[in-house]
């Protein structure tokens, strides 16, 4: 008699070896997954590749930016393609789907972001035509925040102040001066030691830092030295006169009512801050500033009818804020596409926090000397 009859429909057979292609497979699969979970939720890395933040941060540094720190941001365009912020590279085409978008939404983080920090965000400007662009899936920029929510931000002949008082200046931030020379002009070496730059030569424009212009202004060859600053009173095309908005009618301004700002790089506003639940009266001087904020940022329909301003079909003589915003500025003052033309940055823009360069790699250098040894895991200030 079989005393195993239970088990008789068992088998000793082992289990089916995988193939070679299976685990290699397998492998890209879980590294795929594993890498974009950190990504999304820990760390990210990021080049830098414009001279905006110089010398602070110099083309062609290679950092680490924390997202642990302001709190990760949940996905909001979930279904992409991994590794390919917005574009396929190659064939150019969208890297995402944008058929399926979520609301905004973020994780605890360590704390929230500070006057000084260099920030991570998404260009708010993406959300205009061509690109449309949903807000996790806009361009990459990184600069200072100067001001953040419910600050009373101006700046007066290039000097930031905050409610009041003057901001601290990057301790490597750095602006254009005009010079004359008593004959020649500056030894090329000098410049490159000093780290001066000099974007166009014909020009007699230079771009150095505080410290730097000390030095310089001793030489005896140089007669005149100068920050080249804008007036007070001369506008320039800084936010908000420069803004077109990019929805709904053509004219979305107050008819008859337009403020003239005279605003410029150097000297600008004073404007205050959007902080969640600050009300703000709409008029003719507020209207233009905030205007972006309502219609775009915080999806709001507007519309002019008259004298009017209609939000969502309302009419309405003030409004309030449901997120915060921040102000963000290049340490190099006038080499910078910054908060100054296209205005405030939401907090659902805000990507995470720069922590330390990893590694810095400069082009116009000899083919031994590329790497910038004495910037590597370099913390950032």
């Amino acid at each position: 008699m079989n005393w195993k009859f239970w088990n008789k429909n068992k088998t000793n057979t082992k289990a089916k070896k995988k193939s070679k292609s299976r685990e290699w497979a397998d492998a890209i699969v879980f590294a795929v997954i594993a890498a974009t979970l950190i990504r999304t939720f820990f760390i990210e890395a990021y080049t830098i590749p414009t001279p905006s933040m110089e010398r602070s941060l110099l083309v062609g540094d290679f950092l680490f930016v924390s997202k642990l720190n302001y709190g990760p941001r949940i996905p909001m365009t979930p279904i992409a393609f991994p590794f390919a912020h917005h574009t396929m590279p190659l064939i150019n085409t969208k890297a995402y789907w944008d058929g399926w978008e979520l609301g905004y939404h973020r994780l605890p983080g360590f704390g929230e972001v500070k006057k000084g920090d260099v920030v991570v965000f998404n260009y708010p400007m993406d959300a205009d035509t061509p690109y449309f662009r949903p807000v996790d899936k806009r361009e990459n920029y990184i600069k200072r925040c100067q001001g953040t929510p419910g600050d009373t931000l101006s700046v007066v002949n290039a000097q930031v102040f905050i409610n009041g008082k003057a901001a601290p200046n990057p301790p490597e931030g750095q602006i254009d001066y005009t010079y004359t020379t008593k004959g020649m002009d500056l030894n090329p070496q000098i410049k490159q030691d000093l780290h001066i730059s000099q974007y166009d030569p014909s020009s007699p424009n230079i771009t150095m830092t505080a410290d730097v212009f000390n030095i310089v202004k001793k030489y005896p060859s140089v007669q005149s030295i100068a920050p080249n600053i804008r007036k007070p009173g001369e506008p320039d095309q800084v936010y908000p006169t420069n803004y077109n908005h990019p929805v709904g009618p053509p004219n979305l301004m107050l008819p008859g009512k337009q403020h003239d700002y005279k605003w410029n790089v150097d000297n600008y506003g004073p404007i205050i801050i959007p902080k969640k639940g600050w009300t703000v009266k709409l008029d003719s001087v507020t209207y233009p500033i905030y205007m972006r904020c309502i219609g775009v940022y915080e999806n709001n329909k507007i519309q002019i009818v008259g004298n009017d301003i209609l939000i969502n079909g309302k009419k309405a003589d003030s409004y309030t804020f449901k997120m915060n915003y921040y102000w963000m500025m290049g340490d190099n003052r006038h080499d910078s596409l910054d908060s100054r033309y296209w205005g405030f940055v939401p907090e659902d823009h805000i990507v995470g926090k720069a922590l330390f360069i990893w590694m810095s790699w400069d082009d116009d250098a000899p083919f031994f000397s590329k790497i910038r040894w004495s910037r590597l895991f370099r913390g950032i200030n």
